[in-house]
């Protein structure tokens, strides 16, 4: 049954007001609107309809369809068909601890998707998170990993601080470090959070904000600071 723009109430990009003539062609009406399977969506019956007598006075049932919150399967999703339309053969492991959502990928083409200081590793997790978030209700909160890069630029960033650390209570001069992400960032920052001699705080505006390291003063101690 072909039914008129009136007739198809969509509500929202996860719930869908289905018409028809009975319940269940109402119901896969909507699912078909919600790209989803029965298993996937709650279902209200807002109106089970009536046939009338000889086609008099008959009523068309009405349903109300809302998919669930499944952050997962949404992440399963976007991934399948963005690296099916790239050609790209890549495996994920996605689970979800409370509202956090980790995706790990790895694969033969899962290096391409780092790019240079995970800039394209960091602007993919960005994306998932607008569209895993883009509907009503629960929140998940994304982190991305590919190839275990965030680890192995982790233990990077750690001995940078740690050296660079030395270096400022050798010289006693601050360093400045290059524009690094909010991430790097707080990798810097909680690796010398404890260190006695050393501060640390970030100057500038993103992209180009980066981690100062500077020498603590005290009153035997007159650390200078670079411009």
């Amino acid at each position: 049954m072909k039914l008129s723009n009136d007739e198809q109430r969509s509500k929202t990009a996860s719930n869908y007001e289905g018409i028809g003539k009975t319940p269940e062609e109402a119901i896969e009406m909507a699912l078909k609107a919600l790209n989803a399977t029965r298993e996937e969506v709650d279902v209200e019956y807002v109106d089970m309809g009536s046939k009338g007598f000889l086609g008099i006075g008959a009523k068309p049932a009405i349903v109300s369809v809302t998919k669930r919150f499944d952050p997962v399967n949404m992440a399963k999703g976007f991934l399948r068909e963005m690296f099916a339309t790239m050609g790209f053969v890549v495996t994920s492991g996605i689970e979800m601890n409370g509202k956090y959502l980790t995706i790990k990928l790895s694969g033969q083409d899962a290096g391409a998707l780092i790019g240079k200081k995970g800039q394209v590793m960091d602007s993919l997790q960005y994306l998932l998170n607008l569209i895993i978030n883009k509907g009503e209700g629960t929140y998940a909160t994304v982190s991305l990993d590919i190839e275990n890069y965030r680890e192995r630029r982790k233990e990077t960033l750690e001995n940078l601080a740690v050296n660079l650390a030395k270096k400022v209570r050798t010289t006693r001069r601050s360093v400045r470090l290059e524009p690094m992400s909010s991430y790097e960032r707080r990798v810097i920052h909680a690796t010398l959070q404890n260190d006695k001699t050393i501060s640390t705080h970030s100057e500038g505006n993103d992209p180009f904000r980066n981690v100062v390291i500077t020498l603590k003063r005290d009153k035997n101690n007159k650390a200078e600071r670079t411009k």
